[in-house]
């Protein structure tokens, strides 16, 4: 695990939030929203250090004190230890976003073209990951006065896409598991999720290759707001499940500018 300077807590009254997978995507834009939200932060990642770091020092422009803290969520005993880095940098945790995730590259119609490790490695991070970080969680997250946690779906975890099976699998069950979870940590912590549809960006060039400008450029014709997603958009929603929304849990909020609820 690495850490930044976690220096002597939280300042008086700051909130504190923990983001998974924030080196980049989704989780950097909800680090830095929520740091100009007023959060301190302890940003997670698993490979990029460098990137992670970067974002660390953007939050500091911003007004947050931000550590890093390296571990790979689907290893307990590395989730164990980040969560006391947490308790350690700042004695407090009101938010928690379960944004790592990871798929893989194998089309939908290539059933025996996946290896099942490929399978096991996907659960494994989005759906094993996302219940260690929040269980180890529980303990600070119970302290604070308006404990919430978002969890990161995606839109093919409620519909049919062109996703690898695993990665659709998994996001499915992390639809469950928030609905669950927040049957479970209720009164005292709201969990709720999003789920993003294609969003503009690394991952989805990943996906798409050379035909990624040409079907994102059709997705936005075919959607009423007339563009993709983009990290900012999703960043934007899950602050506002964080910050406000006080009677709102158990929920999956979908931000796809009205695709899914239009075709």
């Amino acid at each position: 695990m690495t850490v930044g300077d976690p220096g002597a807590g939280s300042a008086a009254g700051r909130p504190v939030a923990l983001v998974t997978g924030a080196s980049r995507g989704i989780g950097r834009a909800t680090a830095l929203a929520l740091a100009d939200a007023g959060y301190d932060l302890v940003l997670n990642y698993s490979a990029s250090q460098a990137a992670a770091q970067r974002a660390a020092a953007e939050a500091g422009h911003r007004g947050a004190r931000a550590v890093v803290a390296r571990a790979d969520v689907a290893d307990e005993a590395l989730v164990l230890s980040m969560a006391e880095t947490v308790r350690a940098a700042f004695g407090r945790l009101d938010a928690l976003v379960n944004n790592a995730g990871v798929t893989v590259d194998v089309p939908p119609d290539d059933l025996d073209g996946l290896a099942m490790a490929d399978w096991d490695r996907v659960f494994a991070v989005n759906v094993r990951g996302l219940f260690q970080v929040t269980r180890a969680c529980i303990p600070l997250l119970r302290a604070s006065p308006r404990a919430a946690v978002v969890n990161v779906a995606s839109i093919v975890g409620l519909r049919p896409g062109p996703q690898p099976f695993p990665y659709a699998a998994s996001k499915a069950a992390v639809v469950n598991l928030t609905r669950t979870l927040a049957g479970a940590l209720g009164p005292d912590i709201r969990v709720n999720a999003v789920a993003p549809g294609w969003i503009e960006g690394e991952w989805m060039q990943t996906r798409l290759g050379d035909d990624y400008e040409r079907l994102m450029q059709r997705r936005a014709r075919m959607t009423p707001l007339r563009r993709s997603v983009t990290p900012d958009d999703v960043a934007a929603t899950i602050v506002s499940l964080v910050t406000g929304n006080p009677f709102v849990t158990g929920e999956v909020v979908v931000i796809d500018g009205g695709y899914s609820a239009t075709t």
